[in-house]
């Protein structure tokens, strides 16, 4: 059985790993035995990161780009195909969030969240699946999903229009990409004990919320993810296509 897990030989690049949510995937299919791909958008987030993972025996790789930028990840890629480095599996992961209510919401503010939510996951998932395709062992493609990809919550609408695009966005992919063994799937996490929470964290009324509406009655860590990634990243999730599975402590459950 520990086989079906086993990430031994493969390869993978999750976008946004040098902190949070991101870097615990990392650290978690590292675990597994896979070589991975740190990625941010500076490098001076992006080389700690990698030099932490390096320090615990794993194999380690890190580039610093956009990925809302066409141009900056099709160079990445491209110094990849250079250096014969194959990427078998895709975390989509970078995100952001900007709470303000839809009245009050600027475009640009709407559009970067889009970009950085959704987008990216469009640009870098199409790069990556061609080379999957063209080199005809199948992959695997992960979208960070979200609870609010599955119902909203007030000032944070572009987010919620962004995590119900990644739901949407991953069935296309299947749809598309299932045929050559490429298998997209979604995690959608719950509320999580991240940076990009703290505000909420630190709300007194906002975190006994969380935690009395929550069958789990807490906050989920970022490492609480790892398992559902390499499961979905490894041969056990072979059949498995087109699903967002919701890591939430059964909070959904009982909405």
């Amino acid at each position: 059985m520990s086989s079906l897990f086993d990430l031994t030989g493969r390869t993978a690049l999750i976008t946004g790993s040098a902190r949070g949510i991101g870097f615990s995937l990392a650290r978690g299919l590292a675990q597994a035995g896979a070589r991975v791909i740190i990625n941010g958008t500076r490098e001076e987030t992006v080389a700690p990161a990698v030099a932490t993972l390096k320090s615990e025996g794993f194999d380690i790789l890190g580039r610093a780009f956009d990925v809302t930028n066409e141009t900056d990840v099709a160079a990445a890629f491209k110094a990849w195909d250079d250096a014969e480095v194959a990427i078998d599996i895709l975390i989509n992961n970078a995100g952001i969030q900007f709470r303000k209510p839809l009245v009050e919401l600027g475009l640009a503010d709407w559009q970067r969240v889009i970009d950085t939510n959704l987008t990216s996951a469009f640009i870098v998932g199409k790069e990556a699946a061609r080379r999957m395709i063209a080199r005809g062992n199948g992959g695997k493609v992960i979208n960070i999903g979200s609870l609010t990809s599955e119902g909203a919550r007030p000032t944070v609408g572009a987010y919620t229009a962004a995590k119900g695009g990644i739901k949407m966005l991953t069935r296309a992919m299947s749809a598309e990409w299932g045929p050559f063994d490429i298998q997209a799937n979604a995690i959608g996490p719950g509320y999580i004990l991240t940076d990009m929470n703290k505000p909420l964290i630190d709300d007194a009324r906002f975190d006994a919320w969380v935690k009395s509406s929550n069958p789990s009655q807490r906050w989920g860590k970022p490492d609480e993810l790892a398992g559902t990634a390499v499961y979905l990243a490894s041969a056990a999730s072979s059949y498995v296509n087109g699903q967002i599975i919701f890591v939430d402590g059964g909070w959904l459950s009982v909405l």
